[in-house]
């Protein structure tokens, strides 16, 4: 029981990073820096690291969500 726990870390904090490194990439590539100051490359930087922790963090929690809920539809079944 206490492996399952552990596993369940891993895999949880394994989603949110990628998830996260995913959503990094996006902003990115979207150019979000031209809608900021010119002058505020340090602010503008920090201000996409929270956005995509946000939304990172948001989407990795629902894709975890209809995995556990995908996996308690085998208990409708039995």
């Amino acid at each position: 029981m206490t492996q399952t726990f552990g596993i369940n870390a891993v895999l949880t904090i394994m989603s949110h990073l990628v998830f996260i490194m995913i959503t990094w990439r996006t902003l990115i590539a979207l150019k979000f820096d031209n809608f900021l100051k010119p002058n505020r490359v340090r602010e503008s930087q920090v201000l996409l690291f929270f956005i995509a922790v946000a939304i990172g963090y948001l989407v990795s929690s629902c894709f975890l969500s209809l995995v556990e809920a995908a996996k308690n539809l085998t208990y409708l079944i039995k």
